[in-house]
């Protein structure tokens, strides 16, 4: 008998399709279209059959580039099915990334369709196949169809198998190869369990990229719970309040802008919607208190691709009486604030490190010194209080030494966004011949360059002030909601705006 520590031994839905075969399994909001867990793990056969014609499947790679779409789901069960590992690359990235990526994963096949399949021609060095993107579930191209299909013997699994690899969004670097394997996956499903908690009607919404983590999450939780998700090619603030009205939909993923603008819109929630999974980024006060008018059980989660999704989690009541925390640790997270080496006192900040079983076990081609003594080293500046909620407060590679002074550029942006007019703003440091490092920001908002100045001027120390101010309509942010600071200096870097105040 298998040690019940090695669970699961197959892929997920071959285990639910022989618990709950007649259950829902995945929806395609576009279309209507449903399937079982059944009809699901046909399909998962028929296209695990179709790859493993083509490629020696046991550790083999399989990337995709398809936008949000089912067929993903069912591709990640067929290479799992196969004992293979999946690899979803960016639909937004260009061709020359792409070829990289796919040389660093060591690609065996490309799978493309759909509005990426013209991008996919331009690749040149692998093979491509296509998926069906009209089917709720994912046919590849010249195979069998689920009627027809052969049925694919799993591959004996274990929780140390690498089952994804995804690429970090790179917002402030280099994006890098993230292995997940297929222990990560399921401990991070089961401690979302434990917080969010799971009814048997449970639909959960996706309308994020799911070439990232948020978006794949959703998928590996539904199979392990039985539950079904409602796959939405696109976020549209119309389009998506009506999907979670008429799919009965009970969770969603979401960023802040999206949920912005979903409040924007009018929305109000249905009583059955249980929770607003809000990750991607930090979530304003001003955007938690909107939530607490309009009745959005709201619950902001700190999480990313290295730890397989959500580390901390705020349940609605925490996360409306103490604006700002991401709540206490999810079962089997183990955080710790980290100072010169050491563990912090609550209330103390240092770098967010985290330790457990949804921690990847590394990176492609090194880990580079993300590892330490506690655990991974995130990057993050937080703390946790007393009562040991986490309070994420920005990025350790956001300090800007100017003039000799170490400016914090979390520090600097949340005064800015105290001004009533301003709706974001981010902060980075510029090179600058005088001074090493300016103070720069990049705001949103109906206000000029000189009011942001103003503002600063009362409330931060001479050197923090902002030297260069530009006012735009959005900051630039990737697929997953993350600000992209790379994009954020190239726009301050910007020469002749005239909109842009520097002294």
């Amino acid at each position: 008998m298998r040690d019940p520590v090695d669970w699961p031994t197959r892929d997920l839905v071959a285990h639910r399709a022989d618990t709950t075969p007649d259950r829902t399994a995945m929806v395609a909001a576009d279309s209507g279209n449903a399937v079982t867990y059944r009809e699901l793990d046909a399909a998962v056969d028929a296209v695990a059959a179709g790859l493993d014609r083509r490629i020696d499947a046991q550790d083999a790679t399989v990337a995709t580039l398809l936008p949000t779409q089912p067929a993903v789901g069912t591709l990640l069960f067929a290479t799992m099915r196969l004992g293979a590992t999946l690899a979803p690359l960016n639909v937004e990235l260009d061709a020359e990334t792409l070829r990289t990526q796919l040389s660093a994963v060591d690609a065996d096949l490309l799978v493309s369709g759909g509005s990426a399949a013209s991008l996919a021609a331009d690749i040149e060095g692998y093979p491509v196949v296509s998926v069906d993107e009209d089917l709720s579930v994912a046919t590849v191209t010249e195979t069998a169809t689920v009627e027809g299909s052969t049925a694919v013997r799993s591959a004996e699994l274990s929780r140390s198998d690498t089952q994804l690899v995804i690429f970090t969004s790179g917002t402030t670097s280099e994006p890098k190869g993230v292995r997940l394997t297929v222990g990560n996956l399921v401990a991070s499903a089961v401690a979302s369990s434990y917080r969010l908690g799971v009814l048997p009607t449970d639909r959960w919404l996706v309308c994020l990229p799911t070439y990232h983590m948020g978006g794949l999450a959703p998928f590996v939780r539904s199979a392990l719970y039985g539950t079904a998700v409602v796959v939405q090619r696109s976020f549209d603030a119309e389009a998506t309040q009506q999907v979670i009205a008429d799919q009965s939909v009970t969770g969603v993923s979401l960023v802040p802008t999206m949920l912005s603008r979903l409040l924007d819109a009018g929305w109000e929630p249905p009583s059955s919607l249980r929770f607003v999974l809000l990750g991607g980024g930090p979530a304003s006060e001003s955007l938690i208190e909107r939530c607490r008018e309009r009745g959005v059980p709201v619950c902001p989660t700190y999480g990313m691709t290295e730890t397989a999704s959500q580390i901390a989690t705020a349940r609605p009541e925490t996360a409306f009486e103490r604006s700002g925390t991401v709540g206490q640790p999810l079962v089997f997270s183990d955080v710790t604030v980290v100072a010169d080496g050491e563990p912090c006192d609550p209330g103390e900040r240092g770098e967010v490190v985290v330790d457990g079983p949804t921690v990847t076990p590394g990176y492609l081609n090194g880990d580079g010194g993300a590892f330490g003594d506690h655990g991974f080293r995130t990057g993050d500046i937080g703390y946790r209080d007393a009562d040991g909620r986490l309070w994420v407060e920005g990025r350790v590679d956001d300090q800007i030494v100017t003039g000799g002074e170490n400016v914090d550029a979390s520090t600097v942006a949340a005064a800015i966004r105290d001004h009533p007019a301003v709706e974001d703003a981010a902060v980075v440091g510029l090179s600058d011949e005088e001074w090493g490092q300016r103070v720069t920001a990049l705001v949103v908002g109906e206000i000029s360059p000189a009011a942001v100045r103003d503002h600063c001027v009362e409330r931060l120390a001479p050197y923090e002030v902002p030297k260069t101010v530009r006012v735009a309509d959005a900051l630039p942010r990737t697929a997953s909601g993350t600000v992209d600071r790379s994009a954020v200096r190239s726009r301050l870097t910007a020469a002749g705006e005239p909109n842009e105040s520097t002294q």
